[in-house]
């Protein structure tokens, strides 16, 4: 099968592997369409020792059975499917109490596992959810990212927030904005320095755009809240940078969700935090019911997966990842298809 591998750090390449073969409760994947995600491209840049290669990335994906394993009985040959993007191992405390996505055990494509950007992938049955027939491969593709949105909000939603800021309008930024108005029915203020970025986010919904650096954005973020801050600020960059741009623009007892990942260890002013009795949230992929509440927005139309994003052939994935790599002007998000 054709697959855009990372052989190497600072490699990739387009070359043949051999086919997967589905082992029990597994099915073989005849891939469709997968996202190229930002934790790809900054693993990639930064080398992370989270990704380590030689390996196939790609957890953003769908694609239609075309094999089974033993023990499968919830899909059919034919059947269309979109996948999370993790295994948990079902059997600790956390799976126990149902948090699947912390599994202490958890598996992710394209970090331990082989992942979608290929031609085909074996999953496991309990990891997909059904593909609705009207719905394009491309939008299916961005169910996965769309999750992380949805489940950010259900970490706030019983604080019925009236106003959330967004650092970022990538993908993640632009879905979790669109989640925020369509689950919370929130105001949102969304900041980016790309101005075609701005401009998707206000096309979007955004009740305001503006430029990310740091007086700018605290600035109209209290300017909209009568001097107060946003209720929550969701930050889906994950720099240093962004996590304490977000303390700073929540008001006095709201929330910060950090979601992006960019960076690990940052400097922070805790009397922020403590004397305002702000709180912060990490948010870290979903659950398997979150995972089809996206893909119903999607599915439905209330959620716009796919005006913004760019299609790749899998055969010129390695121009497409740097496309993303180096983005300019509108190029947010790319979908290679095998």
């Amino acid at each position: 099968m054709l697959t855009l591998l990372y052989p190497a750090y600072n490699q990739l390449t387009v070359t043949r592997q051999p086919d997967p073969v589905p082992g029990p409760g597994q099915v073989l994947l005849k891939v469709d369409a997968c996202g190229i995600c930002g934790s790809e491209l900054e693993a990639y840049k930064t080398q992370s020792p989270r990704r380590v290669p030689p390996l196939v990335l790609g957890h953003e994906f769908c694609g239609a059975v075309v094999d089974k394993g033993p023990g499968v009985d919830r899909f059919n040959i034919g059947d269309r499917v979109i996948s999370h993007a993790l295994h948990s191992c079902q059997h600790c405390v956390r799976c126990l109490r149902g948090d699947i996505h912390i599994c202490a055990e958890r598996r992710t494509y394209g970090m331990h596992l082989p992942g979608a950007y290929a031609e085909y992938v074996a999953a496991p049955e309990r990891t997909l959810i059904h593909w609705p027939d009207h719905m394009p491969a491309q939008a299916a593709a961005m169910t996965e990212p769309l999750v992380n949105g949805v489940h950010a909000v259900n970490l706030i939603a019983e604080r019925r927030p009236r106003s959330v800021a967004i650092l970022g309008a990538g993908p993640i930024g632009l879905l979790a904005q669109q989640a925020v108005q369509v689950l919370l029915g929130a105001d949102t203020i969304v900041g980016d320095l790309i101005p075609e970025r701005l401009a998707v986010a206000q096309r979007l919904g955004a009740a305001l755009t503006v430029n990310s650096r740091k007086a700018d954005f605290v600035e109209a973020v209290k300017d909209l809240t009568d001097g107060e801050g946003a209720d929550v600020v969701i930050d889906a960059v994950g720099s240093g940078a962004t996590k304490s741009l977000s303390v700073s623009a929540v008001r006095p007892g709201g929330v910060a969700v950090w979601l992006g990942l960019c960076e690990n260890r940052i400097e922070i002013n805790s009397h922020e935090i403590t004397l305002a009795e702000r709180f912060v949230f990490g948010s870290y992929a979903a659950t398997m019911p979150e995972l089809e509440t996206a893909r119903d927005l999607i599915a439905d139309g209330r959620i716009d997966a796919t005006s913004w994003i760019k299609e790749f052939p899998l055969s010129d994935g390695v121009a497409a990842f740097e496309r993303m790599l180096n983005a300019e002007g509108d190029d947010i998000k790319a979908v290679l298809r095998p």
